[in-house]
This record gives C-alpha cells, structure tokens and sequence, in this order.
C-alpha cells in the first residue's frame, strides 16, 4: 500500500498542466478533474503523515528547547475594526476559517535567521515604487492602492494584520500606478509579497491585465502554489517543490534585463535565462479562490533595482539598503534580509581591506526619540549577525539616526520605505 502511495505522490504525477483562466477555459473541466484527484491522494497522505507527528512530536519540542529558538513575533499589531460595520462582521466569520488553518500549519522562523536563510541569495531593488503594507485599511473595504480586473476582492484581519484577500473565482487585482496603460515596469526590478495559498495556485502575470495588452507569450505568467512554482504552461516549465501548502509563504521575483529569477521562502526555484517577453506590469490572481476556499497576501512591494553592491561602494563609498526589514517598531531581523546580509558578508570576505559603519535610518512616524533609539538597535542587530557570520569585529561599527536623514518624501508608502533603511558606510 505505502510503495503505490509514493509513487502517486511523486512530483511526475503530481505535476498538473496550469490553466489560463482567459485563454484557456475549455480546459478547466479537466484541470478540475485532476486536481480532486490530487486531494484525494493528499488526504490519504495527511492521515499517514498525522500518525508520523504523533511519534516525533515528543522529539520536536525537545530540539527547539535545545536550539533555544523561538517563533518570530507577528509582523504588524493592528487594532480590530470597529464592529458596527455589517459587512466587517461577516468578513470577520469567513476568515475564522482561514485563520484556523493558518494557526494549524503555521512553521517555525527562527530568531536567528542567519541560520534559517543561511543560503538566501535574493537582494530587492534599491529604489521602492510601489508599496502596499495596508497600514489603516477598513476590514471589509476594497484594499485602496488596488484596482480590481475582475472577482471579489477586500481587506481582512488575519492573526492580527491587514491581509488582502481573494473570495471569488478568478478574482485579480492590479496596483494603483501612474500611467497604467504604459510599461512602468524598469528592466531591472524585484517583486515581494507574502502569501497563504489553502490549495492550488496564486498567478502573477507580467502585465497589467485591466489597462494592458497581453504580451501572449506562453509563460506570461508565474505560477505560486504551495508545492512549489512553474512559469507560464509550456511544457519546458522549471518546477520546483517546496512543500508549504497551507502556510505563510514570503515571495520573492527578480528580473534583470530578461532574466528571471523566482523564490519561496529562502529556496530559488525558478531560474530563466531568457524569459521571452518584456514584462510591462503586474496582474495578481487568485483562480481557485471561494467562500470556502480564501487566498491572502501581504506585504506586497516592487522595488526598482540597480548596479552591483560593490560598485556602489566603489562610486559613493556606502550601500544604501532598504530591504533589510524588521518587525514593527522592533529590532529583530526578518527572515527576508538575509539575501542582502549574506551579500555584504560576502564582500566583505572577499574584499578584507573593507571596513563598515552599519548605519539605522527611520521613517518620521512616530516619537523621535523612539526612532532615534529603534535606528540605533536596528544598526546593532544587522553588526552582530554579521559577526556570527565570520566578519571581524574591528571591521564593523554600528550607529542609528532615527529619522533625521530622509532620502525621500515621508508622505507616501514609497517614500517612507526608502526612507526605513540601513546604510553600509565605508571607514
């Protein structure tokens, strides 16, 4: 029974041909088909899997108390919704659901992430151009720096923050962007958002479905499921299989002048050389999402990038990074600035005449004096896991300027993300 159960679930069968909600509805029938016939595989799977987690349960706990991690504080504390809003209420009931299950298979991010993204490669754009952390959205209400191509889309709570989520078939929203109808997309940029896929798939299509032509390339669009990614449905797709269906997941994209490269978590599991078109916008959907069956994302940023670590150094003597991201008025790295962290360990290994000053900056929301302190804690965090990483300590110093350096205008999304960074100063 076990042998033919494994060979069921191996990724040649799992494998399904993905299905263009636009080009290709004729086929979804079968697409359907195949995938109730993946569920009833996973459930048989589940139950043995669950017989499994009842051994090492014991064995689990013992070895997180003797690794002394911790789970990562939630990203973001966000206030409840006033609930004399009729339609927050029931948005309320159809997320308990959702929130279940997301506590149910929550995994564990460890403190210490120089050790749980010890080979994350991924570094975002220098300059954000579209940011989207839904700071002061109404439960219930259309997510107010998207338009809607077409479905039922709206803001919800989940664990304590600001989630988009999807709730119909179909359902795709489009960033709010200057000029839509034109490519606003740089030939060097980076996209992030995280995302709780329950099953199947989330799409993000390279151009802007509502104001844009489709480029009609095969593999226009990139495929995000929770066992993994495939680009576009030719059959010269690169999958790969990362296992965390029905769980937090955090994405991350990187085009550079036609190359394309894709990752789950701290796993690269796309990599093109040559993508075949020209991406011109940014097109989120949902196909499979329902009543029953919620999608969500957060988080969501493109950023456009820019010349090599390196040469920055070389023509301005600093590094300017502002994706190196902490929780919310805290000092505790997130696992998602470990691509930008292993990038300077790097350099500095491979350059040992550098020497840095690890620098905070803030946004101006809130107390100065906070800021002042948070920037400070901030730039220690970033010195020390360099340290653990092998960097000398007469090499690094640290330092916080709070918010009294802007780069950029604190009055939008974008300018504030700049704005929050972290400088590598030469000395």
């Amino acid at each position: 029974m076990i042998p033919a159960l494994l060979i069921l679930l191996s990724p040649e069968i799992k494998s399904q041909v993905k299905v263009d909600v636009k080009g290709k509805v004729n086929n979804e029938a079968d697409y359907r088909a195949n995938r109730a016939a993946d569920r009833a595989i996973d459930a048989g799977f589940d139950k043995l899997e669950e017989g499994i987690k009842g051994v090492f349960k014991k064995k689990d706990k013992k070895d997180k108390s003797a690794t002394g991690k911790n789970t990562n504080a939630k990203n973001r504390d966000v206030d409840d919704t006033d609930a004399e809003d009729t339609d927050a209420e029931d948005t309320d009931e159809r997320t308990s659901v959702s929130k279940k299950k997301a506590d149910e298979n929550k995994t564990d991010q460890s403190a210490d992430p120089v050790l749980s993204w010890s080979k994350y490669d991924f570094v975002p754009g220098d300059k954000v151009i579209f940011e989207d952390n839904l700071t002061g959205e109404k439960n219930g209400e259309f997510p107010s720096r998207w338009d809607l191509e077409e479905g039922t889309v709206e803001c919800a709570s989940l664990d304590g923050e600001n989630v988009i989520m999807f709730r119909r078939y179909g359902s795709a929203i489009i960033p709010y962007m200057k000029n839509p109808e034109s490519d606003y997309l740089p030939d060097i940029f980076t996209i992030e958002f995280d995302a709780f896929i329950p099953h199947d798939h989330i799409e993000v299509l390279f151009y802007d479905a509502k104001n844009q032509s489709s480029p009609h390339a095969s593999n226009e669009n990139l495929y995000v499921m929770g066992e993994g990614m495939e680009l576009g449905s030719a059959a010269s797709n690169l999958p790969g299989y990362a296992n965390l269906e029905k769980s937090w997941m955090h994405v991350s994209i990187a085009y550079t002048n036609g190359k394309m490269k894709a990752y789950i978590n701290e796993t690269r599991l796309i990599n093109i050389p040559n993508l075949g078109f020209n991406p011109t916008g940014i097109t989120i959907r949902a196909l499979h999402a329902g009543d029953e069956s919620h999608y969500f994302i957060k988080n969501i940023r493109i950023a456009e990038g820019g010349v090599s670590y390196y040469d920055r150094f070389l023509q301005d003597g600093k590094i300017v990074a502002n994706g190196i991201r902490f929780d919310v008025n805290k000092a505790t790295l997130k696992p998602e600035s470990m691509g930008i962290i292993n990038e300077i360990a790097a350099l500095m290994k491979q350059h040992p005449e550098i020497k840095f000053s690890i620098e905070g900056h803030t946004d101006s929301d809130g107390d100065d004096a906070f800021n002042q302190t948070l920037s400070e804690q901030r730039a220690a965090t970033v010195e020390a896991a360099l340290k653990k990483m092998g960097i000398a300590s007469d090499r690094l110093s640290s330092k916080g300027w709070g918010e009294s350096k802007p780069i950029d205008n604190n009055s939008t999304p974008e300018g504030k993300a700049n704005n929050r960074r972290v400088e590598f100063v030469k000395i």
